[in-house]
């Protein structure tokens, strides 16, 4: 009976406003202290198509997400007024006659019937968390409903209580309403669904239904019965539990959330079906590897940069595991996976080609004896072969003609953050002795796969493009690449030799398992472990990660063909290469030249030089006649008998000239042209 005394109450103050002098009704209203309007929203981590990925609730715990008009089905919207307000367009915030309505109904019955709240009087009520079992609440809310009316539209009045409006638990709004429930966002609603939230707010605990499935279901067909529009409405059962929107990519919602906690939209370049499939993936790879092991997979277009697939375990929620841990960026050994960069390096040096030969055999630097993964050694092979077999000894030769310090420079201008145990690098990160990311090596092998200049990777929309850093040669990368391509794919694979490039990786004791490659567009890296380091007994980069790899690059669809050779790719074999580069003799200080080896007196390291149509001109001092000379690893100029020359060079760009004397000692110098 108090709820029907406050209707009655409420309908007598709507009669008698006209009783009242304007002015003193005017300012009545204009006085009325109004609430906060504005509310917090969940922050969104979003799709590169918009998809929802991942939405956070606001601080006291509830899921209220930020929703527009043109967000939600325009049959909800219709559904909502004719059942809840249908003057809702022509009143200024209360409904006398609706007010009438509900006092006389109230006082025939002795019960409330119907509430005669407007939706004004609705929203004004989630404003302020107020009540209506008292008078004095109908009349704060009846004086806040037209003060509302009088301040804002009635479109954003409808916005409010769609962002407002109790669905539940936690849930607050239509839309963490039409996720939760329906597990799809509020745009397209069937009939039945749109009625459902259109009845819950009235009783939203009363009609939850997971626990009122009945109370759910007679609610529901009231809302269409008396609105008119139960005819031909498929309605079937009501959901039986209140679940969550999805939580895709959650390791990189996390982090991307606790870089920037004070936006609340954050639009990714992820691919939403792509993501949820190299989840699915992840999922398999771990099964049946054993409990504590867990998989990470990393997807980019290596053109643009952007990040397409972010997968940091395979179940987040999964303690086994320790899925909580993003793998994909934790620090971990490479393994094998950094052999490629070496062997470019080197290429780009004019210290070796593909088809130079070196030898496989037992070598010491003071204490540091490498050995083969399998303590085999081949003898004198082709670098092509010795990176086809992942040999040790071969990129530990290379590396200490290159020197440790290069290769980590190299690393850092790729974009990777690379960590010494010691702080100091030495020959063993050859061999993976240095801390790498799965996403620090899909970076690396972007920029392979672009030439040497691949873009650094984007994961959000709203990054500014970076120019891409320079790593490698065109000539350099080709290379590496066209040795990658011809390794057998892993048994089953659909894909043939030479439609991926790829390389596989085990760290020391078993304890990393790595695949990563690259077609024509994408580039893809696959690590599984055990996120807290321990071995995996009888875990190999070839036989576990491999074939994840491969039904990876299966799942984007069409393999997009590899670049052809770059023009000025030198494509010989060992006997027809330049006397210097047929066999591969280790120098000490390859890169201090000795004091009467070869010295590039000009153009200097570093120089930006301006294109002149005439080539550029080449200066050298010492080293043993003839004089080889070589620009990104291609030789251009042999039986050099001079020491001034015009190299033909006039394209723009970076350029690494490279000089090697008749005793195999060796100058470059890296120059760029405008």
């Amino acid at each position: 009976m108090k709820r029907a005394a406050a209707l009655l109450a409420g309908a007598a103050l709507a009669l008698g406003l006209a009783a009242h002098s304007r002015d003193r009704f005017d300012s009545w209203v204009a006085a009325t202290v109004l609430p906060p309007v504005l509310s917090e929203t969940g922050a969104e981590v979003r799709a590169g198509d918009g998809t929802l990925l991942r939405a956070f609730p606001v601080e006291d715990g509830r899921l209220r997400l930020a929703v527009g008009l043109h967000e939600v089905d325009p049959v909800f919207l219709r559904l909502l007024i004719a059942y809840e307000d249908r003057r809702f367009y022509d009143h200024a915030g209360v409904d006398p006659l609706a007010l009438l309505r509900a006092a006389a109904q109230a006082a025939r019955y002795g019960r409330v019937v119907s509430g005669g709240s407007t939706l004004t009087m609705q929203v004004a009520r989630l404003l302020e968390n107020s009540g209506t079992g008292s008078v004095g609440g109908k009349l704060r809310q009846i004086r806040l409903a037209l003060a509302l009316e009088r301040q804002l539209t009635k479109e954003q009045i409808l916005s409010l209580y769609l962002l407002h409006a109790p669905y539940g638990g936690p849930v607050e709004g239509i839309r963490a309403a039409s996720l939760s429930w329906f597990g799809k966002e509020p745009r397209r609603l069937t009939l039945a669904e749109a009625a459902l939230l259109v009845a819950l707010p009235q009783s939203p605990e009363a009609r939850r239904p997971d626990r009122h499935p009945d109370a759910a279901r007679a609610a529901r067909d009231r809302v269409l019965a008396r609105t008119g529009m139960d005819a031909g409405a498929t309605r079937g059962d009501v959901p039986r539990t209140l679940g969550t929107p999805r939580q895709d990519a959650p390791h990189l919602a996390e982090s991307i959330r606790q870089r920037m906690p004070q936006r609340i939209q954050h639009r990714t370049t992820l691919d939403p079906a792509l993501q949820r499939q190299m989840q699915s993936l992840a999922r398999r790879a771990v099964a049946g590897q054993g409990d504590a092991v867990s998989a990470a997979i990393l997807v980019a277009d290596h053109a643009t940069g952007d990040v397409l697939a972010y997968v940091g375990s395979p179940d987040y929620t999964d303690g086994q595991r320790q899925g909580y841990v993003d793998m994909v960026a934790a620090s971990r050994s490479p393994g094998s996976t950094l052999k490629p960069l070496i062997y470019a390096m080197a290429f780009d040096e004019g210290l070796a080609h593909p088809d130079t030969l070196i030898d496989d055999a037992p070598v010491y630097f003071g204490r540091y004896a490498p050995q083969n993964f399998d303590g085999v050694f081949r003898g004198r092979l082709t670098v092509r072969d010795a990176l086809s077999l992942s040999l040790n000894i071969p990129p530990v030769l290379l590396l200490d003609e290159i020197g440790p310090a290069r290769l980590m420079s190299t690393l850092e201008r790729a974009g990777a953050a690379p960590q010494l145990p010691s702080g100091q690098p030495g020959l063993a990160v050859a061999l993976g002795g240095v801390g790498l990311s799965l996403r620090d090596l899909v970076q690396l092998y972007a920029a392979i796969a672009q030439g040497g200049d691949g873009p650094p990777l984007r994961i959000l929309q709203d990054t500014h493009p970076k120019d891409p850093p320079h790593i490698l040669s065109p000539v350099a990368a080709w290379q590496v690449a066209h040795i990658l391509a011809d390794i057998a794919p892993p048994a089953g694979s659909a894909a043939r030799a030479g439609q991926i490039a790829y390389k596989t990786g085990t760290s020391y004791g078993h304890r990393d398992a790595w695949a990563i490659g690259f077609d024509g567009q994408h580039v893809i890296g696959i690590w599984l472990g055990r996120p807290d380091g321990s071995p995996v007994p009888g875990a190999f980069g070839g036989d576990l990660a491999a074939p994840v790899l491969f039904e990876a690059f299966g799942r984007l669809g069409s393999l997009v063909p590899l670049p052809r050779p770059p023009q000025n790719a030198l494509i010989l074999g060992t006997a027809h290469l330049p006397e210097p580069l047929r066999v591969f003799r280790s120098r000490s200080a390859a890169f201090e030249p000795a004091p009467d080896g070869p010295e590039v007196t000009f153009p200097p390291e570093g120089a930006t030089l301006r294109r002149s149509g005439f080539g550029v001109p080449l200066k050298l001092r010492a080293g043993r006649l003839p004089l080889t000379v070589l620009v990104d690893g291609a030789p251009v100029l042999t039986g050099l008998h001079s020491r001034d020359a015009l190299l033909p060079l006039d394209a723009p760009g970076f350029a690494r000239i490279a000089v090697i004397d008749a005793d195999g000692r060796s100058a470059s110098v890296e120059i760029r042209l405008d």
